[in-house]
Formats: C-alpha cells, sequence, structure tokens
C-alpha cells in the first residue's frame, strides 16, 4: 500500500494529465455523436422535404453520420495521444479498395442519387433511356425498373440510363403526332389535301392550338409526301395516330385518292437487226 501511495506521489501530475485528456476525449465523442445526428437530422429533413425517395435519404444521411462519428472517433483518440495517422493512411486504403471493387456498383448509385435529386423522369412516365422503351415502374438506388408496351420487365442499370439520352414523352402535357401520307402523281393533290383537314377537324382529340399543319413534304420517286401534324394531348398520341392512319386509308379509297407503293419500271429494248 505504501508503494502504491508513493507511486502516485511522484507520478500523480502524469495521471492527473493523462485522466484530463480522458475526460476531455469523452466529452469529445458525446458532443460530437450529438452534432452528427443533428446534422444527420437536418439533411434528412432537407431532402425528405424535397419529395426525395426516403430509401435515399435514408441512406445518405445514415452515410454522412457515419462520416461524421469516424472524425469524432479520431479527434477524441487523438486527445488522448493515439496516433491517429496510421489509422487514417488504413481507412485510406480499404476505401480504395472498396471503390475499386464496387466501382461499377458505386456508378449506378450516384446515378441513382442523380436521377433522384433531379427528376428527370418519374414513376409512370413513358421514356427511352438505357436503349429501353418503356413506362417507368420503379426508381432504386442501383437500377431503375421499367415495363415495355408489350408488358415485359427490364431492369437497367442507372449509370446506363444517365450516361446517355434521356427521352421523356410523359413530361409536356402536349405532343404532335407526325405523320407522313404519299399519293399518287396522277391523284388531286388539292383533294387529298381537303380529305386530310376534313379528317384532322373531325377528331375531337386534336387540339386547336397549336393548329394543325397540312403540307406538301416530298416529291418522291413514286408518290407525292404530305406530312399531317396535328396536336393532342399526350394521352391520346397513339389513339389519334393510329385512327388517323386508318380514317386516311379509307377515306382515300371512297374518293379516288391513291396510295402508291415502291415499284420499279423495266423497259426492255430490243436492238432490230438488217
Amino acid at each position: 500500500m505504501e508503494q502504491i501511495n508513493e507511486l502516485f506521489q511522484q507520478n500523480h501530475e502524469v495521471l492527473l494529465g493523462y485522466f484530463l485528456k480522458l475526460i476531455a476525449a469523452i466529452v469529445i465523442f458525446y458532443v460530437g455523436r450529438i452534432i452528427a445526428r443533428s446534422i444527420s437530422a437536418l439533411l434528412e429533413k432537407g431532402l425528405l422535404s424535397r419529395n426525395i425517395d426516403k430509401a435515399v435519404v435514408s441512406f445518405l444521411s445514415s452515410i454522412l453520420y457515419a462520416i461524421l462519428m469516424i472524425a469524432t472517433a479520431l479527434m477524441a483518440l487523438s486527445q488522448v495521444g493515439v496516433q491517429t495517422t496510421s489509422f487514417i493512411a488504413i481507412l485510406g486504403a480499404a476505401g480504395l479498395a472498396v471503390g475499386l471493387a464496387l466501382q461499377g456498383s458505386l456508378a449506378n448509385f450516384a446515378s441513382g442519387v442523380l436521377i433522384i435529386l433531379f427528376r428527370p423522369f418519374k414513376s409512370g412516365d413513358f421514356i427511352d433511356a438505357g436503349g429501353i422503351t418503356g413506362t417507368v415502374d420503379k426508381i432504386e438506388i442501383f437500377q431503375t425498373i421499367m415495363k415495355t408496351p408489350d408488358n415485359k420487365r427490364v431492369i437497367v442499370p442507372n449509370a446506363k440510363i444517365t450516361g446517355g439520352h434521356i427521352t421523356n414523352f410523359s413530361a409536356e402535357s402536349t405532343r404532335r403526332v407526325d405523320l407522313v401520307i404519299g399519293i399518287s402523281y396522277d391523284s388531286d393533290l388539292r383533294k387529298a389535301k381537303a380529305l386530310l383537314e376534313q379528317i384532322i377537324s373531325e377528331d375531337p382529340r386534336v387540339l386547336a392550338e397549336p393548329a394543325p399543319n397540312i403540307r406538301v413534304s416530298e416529291l418522291a420517286a413514286s408518290s407525292v409526301n404530305l406530312i399531317v401534324r396535328p396536336w393532342v394531348n399526350t394521352d391520346d398520341y397513339w389513339g389519334v395516330y393510329w385512327d388517323t392512319l386508318e380514317k386516311v386509308k379509307l377515306t382515300f379509297d371512297e374518293h379516288g385518292i391513291g396510295i402508291p407503293f415502291p415499284q420499279m419500271d423495266v423497259h426492255i429494248k430490243q436492238d432490230s437487226k438488217e
């Protein structure tokens, strides 16, 4: 007992210093944890207020909290005299190894976050992206699930979507229907245009503004091509497209307007012998 008291008397200043450093490290750790939780909660609240997917919000807030807690732990360890340089080097090497091993998944994750943040499309939109044309079913962290018009379920990596062009057919409330109608050269052009104008005007789904456009677009090899461009609501696009083509064929047949097909005239020349 006397030896312990003597040892304490000789080293009480050192022990007191270590004790104070330990208290400071504990205080740093707990204060840092409170700050990390507060910042993570603020981030989560801010992202949710912008209608960002809850799964992504939870994931991002968890990552931020983990980073802040690692920084807090390193600060606390350095306070008690632990050399944190080696820990930082180990963490850096581990992060590099994980990043190289999961670079494809990380690219898909980053692309998923960008899709949810900037919202080039949303669930239910009909899009052309990543080489697939279909309706967006779900937007997940690593992939986007789409359904094709023939009801196929296609899973597209998010990096493939953001790495190319994205065409969103549902983004606008109206769309222009582009049709090319060819008539034969011996048909009455003015009559054909009048019939097309009648067909378009009788369809209640066609919008008055912008006005439909019917013009001669090309004098082709075997036909006179007319463009027919009415504007419709996006939901009526395919109905107007298909119905107009059918109505044009039936109406042109009734009025004797010929719709030519590709053909080739072959002239045989025979030399006469004396």
